[in-house]
Order: C-alpha cells, then sequence, then structure tokens
C-alpha cells in the first residue's frame, strides 16, 4: 500500500511554526501538541493548505506564503476612528489589543494605532496582514 499523501479530504497531523521574514516566530507546535485538521474544511489559510499537497509522513518543509495566500493585505477600512469617550476606563497605549464584539456579538480583536484626549484608532486588520510568513512544517500522520 502507498503512502498517503496530503490532499483534498485528507485528515492531517503535524508540527508547525509561523516566521516572519526577520526569523520571529510567531505561533508554534514543536513545543506542544501536534495540529491535527481536515484537508479542505477551511480551517486553515488557502495558501499554506496548497503548500502542503503532495507531502508525506516524515517531510519537512520551510513553506513560504506571501500575504496574499496568507492573512491578505492590511484593508484601510478596517482602520476606524472612534471617540475617546468610549474608552473613558481604559488605560490606553499604542499598541494595546482591544476586544470588542460585533453585531453577531462575536469577539473581534483590534489594536490601539493612536490616541489622543479626543479620539481613538483602532486597526481591526489582522496583525498578520501584509506580512510575507515562513511556515515551517512536519509532517506526523496523513489519513485518507
Amino acid at each position: 500500500m502507498s503512502e498517503s499523501r496530503i490532499g483534498q479530504g485528507t485528515q492531517v497531523t503535524l508540527h508547525f511554526a509561523i516566521k516572519l521574514e526577520n526569523g520571529d516566530v510567531v505561533d508554534s507546535t514543536f513545543d506542544k501538541q501536534p495540529a491535527t485538521f481536515n484537508v479542505g474544511d477551511g480551517s486553515l489559510l488557502p495558501g499554506f493548505e496548497t503548500a502542503l499537497y503532495g507531502l508525506k509522513s516524515g517531510d519537512r518543509r520551510s513553506l513560504p506564503i506571501a500575504p496574499e495566500q496568507g492573512f491578505g493585505q492590511p484593508n484601510p477600512q478596517n482602520v476606524q476612528v472612534l471617540p475617546r469617550s468610549q474608552f473613558a476606563a481604559m488605560e490606553l497605549s499604542e499598541g494595546l489589543l482591544v476586544i470588542f464584539n460585533d453585531a453577531a456579538n462575536a469577539e473581534l480583536p483590534g489594536v490601539v494605532k493612536a490616541f489622543d484626549d479626543n479620539q481613538v484608532t483602532i486597526d481591526f486588520n489582522h496583525p498578520l496582514s501584509g506580512k510575507n510568513l515562513t511556515f515551517d512544517v512536519e509532517i506526523i500522520e496523513v489519513k485518507p
């Protein structure tokens, strides 16, 4: 029987590390339990998932992922200026992560980009948008 390779509908268990261009590791499972997912279920970035196609158990790769195949480019419409009064009880600082609730009451994280006495600029873009990433992977198991 031939070894299963990653493709649509396969179940994959792997270790991964997401790295920025400067080598900083953003997330990793190498020091934890490996991740398991079903290819095509929408849980992975499309560019990462596609880059895994054809790999098999035991394979190790460094996969470059451009912003368009990763978290996309930043959208200027996702940067909002809100009244400072909405943050009256908070001690603000640039880079502070603030959790909001959207219309469906789902959590929506935003990062404080700037603030003054009257307004606060919040960036709702994904923190990795616009970034070239490298996914280091080690395939543990592939099930059809």
